[in-house]
């Protein structure tokens, strides 16, 4: 969400000054474009140069050129940008802020900011404690200011960790999501996603399972969060990293039966749903409290049943200005079966791929598939699988 945006990036006085150039390269790889602007105390930790070679901009840091005498308008830099973003935000930068102290580079453009302020504060953690730094960040935050501090920052009420500057990787994040909220398609609107297997317990220490890694659904998670909507992932026993988002809230759950009583809860206060979960079919008619041991067993024989069909049961409660989506991995007259399942239950789109097609499926970063809606069918490169995340949820809600 940060494509096209153009972002001030204020560098202060502090030792944290060297993340700044993670900052800049993950803001460019992100899609923005970043002007520097830099205290004269900033410089002491990191040079101009460096920064301008990373952002392809000569970097500002005084009124005039001592070149050639050039005036820097922080009234135009405040009006190009869409985001100014302070990162390392020293103490001292944070009291002129509050306080309106206009005596350098990067406080007369932060005054003359049209676009949203955000900073990210860096300081020892006596500092950052301190009654009057506490009040400064209050009294900006009550002016709009947004703070980004590890956690997700809350003020003097839990300290611990607090003080550091947060990685450069969240602190975009954070601006991601802002963005997003504010300017993306599906802003407003709940999307609830199924992901990863199941585990139908057998006795304590097994269980019927399949190899799904849960890597596509969280892709469609973050791809619906970085439209603007509020998603409800429920997730199985996946050892996927969590999405570290705000707009992402997640479930964790085992079994079928968990996963379909999540989903029928959740379900019915959304506005679409994708049913990505590869959901056993089968679960142990009975199962034990203890481990059944090997010894003295010449045989044994599992006695399966089905386990609740959850993308049949949502599409039977769909209304008619709910959206969803499910998931087809066939091994065999694919076309047939996906069609077969778009139609009985109650799907508007369906995403068919197979385990015949090298690269995808299960436990791997890439996928292959095609996007089976009533009237269409769109077959899909091989293609990373935030990228076919993308083109499902651009396809499902039809945004450019």
């Amino acid at each position: 969400m940060l494509k096209g945006k153009k972002i001030v990036l204020g560098i202060t006085g502090s030792i944290a000054a060297y993340k700044s150039c993670l900052l800049i390269r993950h803001l460019i790889k992100s899609g923005a474009e970043v002007q520097v602007v830099i205290t004269p105390s900033g410089k002491e930790f990191i040079t101009p140069l460096t920064l301008s070679t990373l952002t392809h901009k000569p970097v500002i840091s005084e009124f005039f050129n001592q070149r050639d005498g050039m005036w820097h308008s922080h009234v135009d830099i405040g009006l190009w940008a869409d985001a100014m973003l302070i990162a390392p935000a020293t103490a001292s930068t944070i009291g002129k802020m509050a306080h309106g102290i206009a005596d350098n580079m990067l406080i007369t453009t932060y005054l003359s900011m049209k676009a949203p302020v955000f900073i990210a504060p860096a300081m020892d953690l006596d500092m950052y404690a301190h009654t009057s730094t506490q009040d400064n960040l209050r009294l900006l935050q009550s002016r709009g200011t947004h703070i980004i501090e590890p956690g997700y920052g809350h003020l003097a009420s839990d300290l611990e960790g607090k003080g550091r500057m947060e990685e450069p990787e969240n602190i975009v994040l954070q601006l991601q999501e802002y963005f997003a909220r504010r300017d993306g398609s599906m802003r407003g609107q709940r999307v609830m996603i199924t992901a990863g297997p199941t585990y139908e317990r057998i006795d304590p220490v097994r269980f019927i399972g399949n190899y799904s890694s849960g890597k596509m659904g969280i892709s469609l998670a973050k791809a619906c969060a970085n439209e603007g909507s509020q998603v409800e992932l429920i997730l199985g026993p996946s050892s996927q990293p969590l999405p570290s988002s705000s707009l992402i809230k997640v479930t964790r759950v085992e079994s079928a039966q968990e996963m379909y009583q999540a989903a029928m809860q959740i379900y019915p206060t959304c506005d679409a749903g994708i049913m990505c979960a590869a959901v056993a079919d089968f679960k142990p008619a009975d199962t034990t409290d203890h481990k059944i041991k090997r010894e003295g067993t010449k045989a044994m024989t599992l006695n399966l049943v089905p386990t609740q069909d959850i993308a049949a049961a949502v599409g039977q409660i769909k209304t008619t200005s709910q959206k969803l989506c499910g998931f087809a991995l066939e091994t065999h007259d694919a076309l047939e079966h996906a069609k077969d399942k778009l139609k009985r239950k109650n799907l508007d789109m369906i995403v068919m791929n197979s385990l015949q097609d090298p690269g995808a499926g299960f436990q791997v970063d890439t996928n292959k598939v095609t996007l089976i809606t009533p009237d269409t069918i769109t077959t899909l490169p091989l293609m990373q699988k935030n990228e076919v995340a993308k083109e499902i949820v651009r396809a499902m809600f039809k945004h450019p």
